[in-house]
């Protein structure tokens, strides 16, 4: 029996090492294959979801059942290809004026979406006509699949106390992506060691205090998510000041990480800076209409947002900064169509103005029908009122 598992055994090693081959050949940076199998991270999955943590983010909960077994996303695989793209490009410009900072991880010209569904069809053409019979399905985020168990399990990394997946040698600057396979692989010895050590760098430096405790991150206080994915609701007020100068995601958790200071930086063109993303200058950003905005954004990760999210942010990004030249600004997007917008320019014009401005919301106060633009515009002339006093 063992005579006769041994060619089968050279085979299925010979595939997997051709198959993480083309995987580099097409672009990735890291690769490693992992057996069909319920991941073990599925039930603390459940756990964080019955906790709330998932904040606003329904679409978690409606597929829960569905991230139990990679079946559920395609019924004959036996292995899964993870794979990881690094984004690390140039350190973060320093920022002047009315400049707010946004996340690394959208500094290019493209949705990193794009960019791997592309490499992924590559990958999956090159794979199919090397195995004809072979199945595949390629995913990335959007899939429901528990991609950072599967990653350690496939021995790219560990998954640090900031709960990003983190490699020795890529450091945790770099999107994951999977390819389903539909045949039996040789099998990449999982990530068991962590080397996170006694560090706590990343959930001390959290400027909202994210962190429940190493390794749960309390979604609905995370910059990253109140920036891009609450789009439909108001920042609450408590957690405001903390975002400081992030207007889309946050790098903080990132940033202070050491594994990440001698990551290597990314070679793929569409990641590279573009000069109309970073930095962005909010006054700026509070003047786009939605033509504008969809022209600037189209198919960026900046869009996901939508106009409403991202002039939000950016209203009470003006905020922190604390620079009266955004008065001007605010004050005219106390008048646009989006109540979220006004109440988030009243919140910033609390923190900058003056008795003019007071003056000028109380104007405003007397026309407006939103009971929660209502409540921020008294809020901003309390705050007014209590420092001239």
């Amino acid at each position: 029996m063992a005579e006769e598992s041994a060619p089968l055994e050279r085979d299925q090693s010979q595939q997997s090492t051709l198959i993480k081959q083309m995987a580099y050949e097409v672009g990735f940076d890291l690769a490693g294959i992992a057996p069909a199998v319920s991941p073990e991270g599925y039930h603390r999955f459940l756990d964080w979801l019955d906790q709330g943590y998932a904040g606003e983010m329904s679409y978690l909960e409606r597929r829960k059942d569905v991230y139990e077994h990679p079946q559920t996303v395609m019924g004959s695989v036996r292995s899964v290809l993870m794979l990881a793209l690094n984004y690390r490009t140039d350190e973060p410009p320093s920022l002047s004026g009315t400049q707010a900072r946004i996340s690394r991880y959208a500094w290019g010209n493209d949705d990193y979406h794009n960019v791997i569904r592309k490499k992924l069809k590559e990958l999956s053409k090159r794979i199919r006509e090397h195995l004809p019979d072979c199945e595949t399905r390629g995913v990335v985020d959007t899939a429901p699949l528990l991609e950072r168990d599967f990653a350690q399990l496939a021995g790219l990394g560990w998954i640090g106390k900031n709960t990003l997946l983190l490699s020795k040698t890529e450091g945790s600057w770099f999107f994951l992506a999977g390819m389903l396979l539909s045949y039996e692989l040789e099998y990449d010895t999982p990530h068991q060691t962590s080397h996170c050590g006694t560090c706590t760098r990343c959930l001390d430096a959290c400027p909202t205090d994210a962190f429940i405790e190493a390794g749960i991150l309390d979604a609905r206080k995370c910059i990253s998510y109140l920036t891009i994915e609450l789009r439909d609701q108001p920042i609450p007020g408590e957690l405001r000041a903390g975002m400081q100068e992030w207007m889309f995601g946050c790098d903080v958790c990132q940033d202070v990480c050491p594994w990440n200071h001698k990551a290597p930086f990314s070679h793929e063109p569409a990641f590279r800076p573009d000069e109309r993303f970073t930095p962005l200058d909010a006054v700026e950003l509070l003047s786009l209409d939605k033509t504008a905005f969809e022209e600037r954004f189209r198919s960026t990760p900046m869009s996901r947002p939508r106009r409403a999210g991202l002039l939000r942010n950016a209203a009470i990004v003006l905020g922190n900064l604390g620079d009266s030249s955004a008065v001007p600004a605010l004050l005219k997007a106390l008048h646009d169509s989006e109540a979220m917008i006004r109440g988030a320019a009243a919140w910033a014009l609390g923190n900058l103005g003056d008795e003019a401005v007071f003056a000028l919301l109380n104007q405003r106060l007397a026309v407006e029908v939103e009971s929660d633009v209502i409540q921020e515009l008294k809020q901003a002339m309390t705050e007014i009122k209590n420092r001239s006093e």
